[in-house]
């Protein structure tokens, strides 16, 4: 039987008792600092030879050259007319859905002039060269090199360079084809923070890039956060999450595989259901003890779920939404028949499914939104992935004579009441005429 935590709005220690569990909800990881901070250092000291090292200790993976690690463009061709045709096929299908949101999102060069003729703008142009980091645990994720890699093309990025642990010199052969279908243009049979070392300072097989992305373990999260400043990260991702809100008109059985499909994730994966119904409540948990033994990654889902997962009893939807915005959830699904009228309500949420037929699961591979989102409650001021990481923004500003004058004026005024003389008299000799 599932262990659940059970809280009711109306118990008078509600708010306490709730708080102190989503703060038990992220508790803190191991400190791997030093080791992360030492292995950065030997991959920027010793290169190659660091990265062949570390690959031989952590994926049991020995190479005589690190020219050996790069995985050939054959062998993601390969991979793409090897895989069974329907997967070649949910592969083609997903990524031109997630192609087709993305181009969506792509920001505009803008501009326009002022009162005095002066051209103000902004100019949007791709990175140069990103990384891609694809993890390679206890389970595949060709989805997440869909979801990190299109994007990048649709900005414009001039290179993808993918990373994937091997263990044993083995990769998923759906791994790689989706590196084909999504147009990676290289990609290196390495892991860890050893990989994010290479691909923020580069190493003599392995360029520097740009920005780094893609979810990964504690070690390579540590090493997104060290090497930031030296490249762009996109985020650190901790363990998955779902919150779902449901009435009485929602499935049960639909409900509990929804908070299954976080669940088998990873056993410090965080399941939340709120509902108006303490009878629905009570019909879940039931299919979830009826269904859990039909699941291959059984044990997983029971260990994340009777220490992270909590169901909550409410008086109506706005109690709902009120708890989901404090949790900030990285997904979120409204199974209730008024989806359209709660979603007024929600302010913080990385993702939102809306309605009994549409399950997060949709999210996660093929229905065109991107699946890599803030988690442990940072939906409160970050977003999704997306075109926008992939695009830098540049000002544009030439000034007539007219204003030219028309700024000197101000700009030194506001330089004197700085003590900047310089820049008083930079901006003062644009207007002598």
């Amino acid at each position: 039987m599932l262990k659940i935590r059970h809280f009711n709005v109306r118990d008078e220690n509600f708010d306490t008792e709730f708080s102190a569990f989503i703060k038990d909800n992220h508790p803190q990881e191991n400190d791997v600092s030093q080791t992360v901070r030492d292995i950065i250092s030997a991959v920027r000291s010793q290169g190659d030879q660091a990265l062949m090292n570390f690959t031989a200790d952590f994926d049991r993976l020995q190479v005589t050259e690190a020219s050996q690690l790069e995985i050939p463009q054959s062998e993601l061709q390969k991979a793409l007319q090897t895989i069974d045709a329907s997967r070649r096929d949910a592969l083609q299908k997903a990524q031109q859905r997630i192609q087709a949101y993305a181009e969506k999102q792509k920001l505009d060069s803008w501009e326009y002039r002022d009162e005095f003729g002066s051209l103000l703008g902004q100019r949007v142009t791709p990175l140069d060269r990103v990384g891609i980091y694809v993890p390679g645990g206890t389970a595949a994720y060709p989805s997440s090199v869909l979801m990190n890699a299109v994007p990048a093309k649709v900005a414009g990025v001039n290179e993808i360079i993918m990373v994937a642990p091997t263990p044993d010199g083995n990769i998923n052969p759906t791994v790689l084809a989706a590196a084909a279908v999504a147009g990676v243009d290289r990609v290196f049979s390495i892991g860890g923070a050893q990989a994010v070392a290479a691909l923020a300072y580069g190493t003599e097989t392995i360029p520097a890039v740009d920005k780094i992305v893609g979810p990964g373990n504690i070690y390579v999260a540590t090493a997104k956060r060290m090497v930031f400043g030296t490249v762009g990260i996109d985020m650190i991702a901790g363990p998955s999450e779902v919150l779902v809100i449901c009435d009485d008109s929602a499935h049960p059985e639909w409900i509990a595989m929804d908070l299954f499909s976080q669940a088998e994730h990873d056993v410090l994966a965080r399941v939340t259901l709120v509902s108006t119904c303490g009878e629905m409540l009570e019909k879940v948990e039931q299919a979830m003890n009826n269904l859990l033994p039909e699941l291959e990654r059984k044990d997983i889902i029971q260990q994340s779920v009777d220490t992270y997962a909590s169901f909550i009893k409410v008086d109506n939807l706005e109690e709902a939404a009120n708890i989901s915005n404090q949790v900030a959830p990285e997904h979120l699904e409204l199974s209730v028949a008024s989806a359209n009228e709660l979603l007024d309500k929600i302010k913080h949420a990385g993702a939102i499914f809306m309605g009994h037929h549409t399950p997060e699961v949709f999210g996660d591979y093929c229905a065109g939104p991107n699946h890599v989102l803030p988690t442990s409650a940072t939906a409160r001021f970050s977003s999704p992935l997306g075109v926008y990481d992939f695009q830098k923004r540049s000002t544009i500003l030439n000034c007539s004579d007219q204003g030219a004058a028309n700024l000197s004026e101000i700009a030194a005024t506001l330089a004197y009441s700085e003590g900047l003389q310089a820049h008083a008299r930079s901006a003062e000799y644009r207007g002598k005429k």
